[in-house]
């Protein structure tokens, strides 16, 4: 077990370096342990200040579908695959000083999509289901120019820019999908990415999400551009079945030739070993997958493969760092939803190791006094984890191992495509419920092995309860409660000083002893008046 010693030294280290490393010391979890540790977390917390710095910089981290199931599975799962029982670990953010509940509904669906949250997380607007970067007043899936210009909503990156700041975008699945489109993007339909998804009847009132990061603003000038999406600029063609660009148009050639006609350094690449080349130019679009990037267990690794996500996020803060009046960088961790939606459970917490060790990496590479650190999931998943597994049972094993109970998976979901794999082949159309034996089934090693569904969904669907925010560095502590998604724009923004409210977070803070005086003066005009 970690030592007392080790967690306290690994929560201080990460306020003062954002380098934790842990060390193994076996030690008793009797009642003293566990009163020590509770003592050296008090002692941890009583030393906690207000940071009233202003943000110089903000990284806003969002993993996609990444819900408190997800994020205690991966942390476990991360321990295992370090010879740990896993329960003990941390993952790096767990440790950030300020943590709140975030409330994901979208303004006409209890359960979300990933459009209305990124909108909301983003813009500073809860909209409805499958739109982005545009308000509630606008029909989805229509477009009228006028109600259509009233209803669009400007972004973190938008403000920024008019801040005079760098700005990134990071993602592991297309650049044009639903959480990055909402960046940048303003649109009726998620699926809209390419033109030949929009209906020709509104082709003349909406440009498709691919366009209006090539052509529009914000999406034309921010700095630093990577994920996937190659087919979905007309650069490349293939199996990726998301949709078919029929304008013939090479966006790819579009962003070189404008960049050149602005007269500023620039390259477009599509592998991991041209996105390290990258030194000085003022702006890159990185495009590494014909659509969504691969899972990165699946990912080629050489320098013709993609990149990781920490390969994407160390070179986007490396080259954003260079402006002087700071940047806003925004990296999802996208495929961590893709992989909940096949019920692949250890694609999904390999896919969240993977997004922890880029915010490690970010943690390494700025400071506490001028960045702001945002790290959240845009909604939850099914997934769940159950029974009473003993302490350090493998996170994708089974509960339990008695004989005379049904065997079943610590991880499982409330539906998904993982029914009919677990369900008998013949008991589909009866009413009996037939289940293959789940030890019995050879594939359970597999990265793409499906876990036990009990109900049948193409694709597993979203959770809706409340996701977690975990903040670090300049006035983190406006992160701390319960509330809306859409406080989360408002609330980077506002530290950073640009956006809606830009001087609203640079006040003075009240102390305490201003505090007492003012409440003591308030009774005593109060007790005057009774």
């Amino acid at each position: 077990m970690r030592a007392l010693e080790t967690v306290a030294a690994c929560v201080l280290l990460l306020q003062a370096t954002a380098v934790c490393k842990y060390l193994e010391v076996v030690q008793i979890e009797d009642k003293n342990y566990w009163y020590e540790l509770g003592k050296s977390r008090l002692q941890n917390q009583l030393k906690k200040t207000m940071n009233f710095n202003r943000a110089k910089n903000a990284i806003f981290f969002v993993g996609d579908g990444m819900g408190l199931t997800t994020v205690t599975a991966s942390r476990i799962y991360k321990g295992q695959l370090n010879g740990e029982t896993g329960e003990e670990n941390y993952h790096a953010f767990d440790l950030f000083p300020d943590i709140g509940l975030v409330k994901t509904y979208n303004t006409d669906k209890q359960v979300p999509d990933s459009a209305g949250t990124a909108t909301a997380m983003f813009c500073g607007v809860k909209t409805k289901y499958y739109t982005a970067g545009i308000d509630s007043t606008l029909p989805t899936g229509e477009c009228d120019p006028e109600l259509y210009e009233a209803a669009k909503v400007d972004s973190l990156l938008k403000w920024a820019q008019d801040a005079g700041k760098r700005t990134g975008l990071v993602t592991t699945t297309r650049i044009t999908h639903a959480t990055p489109s909402a960046a940048y993007a303003h649109i009726a339909e998620r699926n809209w990415e390419c033109d030949g998804k929009i209906p020709s009847e509104y082709q003349g009132c909406m440009k498709d999400i691919a366009r209006q990061l090539v052509e529009e603003s914000p999406g034309k000038d921010i700095n630093v551009v990577f994920g996937g999406g190659q087919k979905q600029l007309g650069f490349a063609t293939g199996d990726d079945d998301s949709c078919e660009r029929t304008d013939g148009l090479n966006l790819t050639e579009i962003w070189e030739n404008d960049r050149k006609a602005e007269g500023v350094s620039h390259r477009f690449v599509i592998n991991r070993g041209q996105m390290e080349e990258l030194s000085t130019e003022d702006k890159v679009l990185g495009l590494f997958g014909l659509g969504h990037m691969a899972y990165d267990l699946e990912r080629d690794t050489g320098a013709d493969g993609p990149p990781s996500i920490v390969n994407m996020t160390v070179k986007a803060i490396q080259m954003l760092q260079r402006g002087e009046n700071g940047f806003m960088l925004i990296v999802e961790g996208g495929r961590i939803d893709h992989a909940h939606h096949d019920n692949f459970a250890k694609l999904a917490l390999s896919e969240a190791i993977r997004f922890e060790e880029a915010i490690s990496a970010a943690l390494a590479m700025t400071s506490r006094d001028d960045t702001l650190i945002v790290v959240t999931a845009d909604h939850s998943h099914s997934l769940t984890m159950n029974g009473y597994p003993n302490r350090g049972n493998d996170i994708l094993g089974f509960a339990h191992d008695e004989p005379d109970k049904p065997i079943y998976e610590t991880l499982t979901y409330a539906n998904g495509p993982g029914y009919n794999v677990h369900r008998k082949n013949g008991s589909i159309d009866s009413d009996e419920y037939l289940w293959n034996d789940p030890t019995l089934m050879e594939d359970r090693d597999e990265t793409r092995y499906m876990h036990f569904a009990p109900i049948y969904e193409e694709t597993e669907t979203h959770g809706g309860e409340d996701v977690a925010v975990y903040a670090i560095g300049p006035q983190s502590h406006l992160f701390n409660g319960v509330f809306e998604q859409s406080y989360l724009a408002h609330a980077i923004s506002c530290i950073g000083k640009f956006g809606p409210n830009p001087t609203l977070c640079s006040n003075a803070p009240v102390s305490a002893k201003s505090t007492s005086i003012l409440i003591m003066a308030f009774l005593y005009i109060l007790n005057r008046l009774i």
